[in-house]
């Protein structure tokens, strides 16, 4: 009894915290016209706040709510503390659907970002059951789009969601980030886009980022997820932005955005979304 109050406890904690940040993220960030640099203005004019209905949209959100209703049971393994996953549990692949997908606005929002950047190649950390790689194959048809799951089973239902969606520019890799990540950056000429959504600690999420740095160049783009999900990955983000091959960050409370763009002098933005 004492041990279940004790994480209830921790859970509301963590609960008020993460509306605090919230509520001073909506009161201290800017639109587009508060801001400056025409870079992000530019990003943030077309690209953020662009809400026209894409046609890759469709086909995609269709895929999300069939998953919506999938009432198999899958056996789900976290690698990753502070996941959206629970360690070890069955679960049904709606109730993952529901709890640990991106919402529509946040995946199409990096759809954008990632056609705005056009990159030759797309790293994802965190396949969970693919709707979010689906958008990023879709954005970006002639790149290669390879993908990470350390769940075996939740890899399964992504795996079929790509045969549906008939991505053939995307690979599923599956196990550990830290086994499977450095072997992939070794692979590649230079890193393009990286989108960072899985074990969100601190230490890992930072190591993440110094193995992807002698790869990254002045068009390059990465993206961390859930940088306000507690203090360790608050702390993570206040360092990548302190980095000295950081010229540009953007923090949309749910993402940040981390440009290398040279001779642009060093700014950090935060943005409403």
């Amino acid at each position: 009894m004492r041990l279940r109050i004790l994480r209830l406890f921790i859970f509301v904690a963590m609960v008020l915290n993460f509306l605090k940040d919230y509520l001073k993220h909506r009161f201290t960030s800017k639109s587009r016209h508060g801001t400056h640099s025409p870079f992000v203005y530019r990003l943030t004019d077309e690209v953020i706040y662009d809400f026209n209905v894409k046609t890759a949209y469709k086909s995609v959100e269709l895929q999300r709510k069939k998953l919506l209703h999938d009432d198999s049971i899958v056996h789900v393994t976290d690698l990753g503390a502070g996941s959206h996953l629970n360690k070890n549990r069955s679960k049904k692949v709606s109730q993952i659907a529901k709890n640990a997908l991106k919402s529509p606005a946040l995946a199409q929002l990096i759809y954008r970002l990632a056609a705005d950047t056009h990159p030759k190649s797309v790293i994802e950390l965190g396949t969970c059951l693919g709707i979010t790689t689906a958008y990023l194959s879709k954005a970006c048809p002639e790149a290669e789009v390879i993908t990470i799951e350390g769940c075996p089973e939740t890899a399964k239902v992504a795996y079929q969601n790509f045969k549906d969606l008939e991505l053939e520019n995307t690979e599923l890799q599956v196990g550990n980030f830290d086994v499977l990540l450095p072997g992939i950056i070794e692979q590649q000429e230079q890193l393009d886009f990286v989108y960072v959504d899985g074990n969100h600690r601190k230490d890992a999420t930072l190591n993440y980022f110094n193995w992807c740095l002698p790869k990254v160049h002045e068009g390059s783009l990465l993206i961390f997820d859930d940088i306000y999900w507690s203090k360790g990955m608050k702390e993570a983000w206040e360092e990548i932005k302190a980095h000295p091959e950081v010229t540009v960050t953007i923090d949309l409370f749910w993402i940040g955005l981390v440009y290398f763009r040279k001779g642009q002098a060093k700014e950090h933005f935060k943005i409403k979304f």
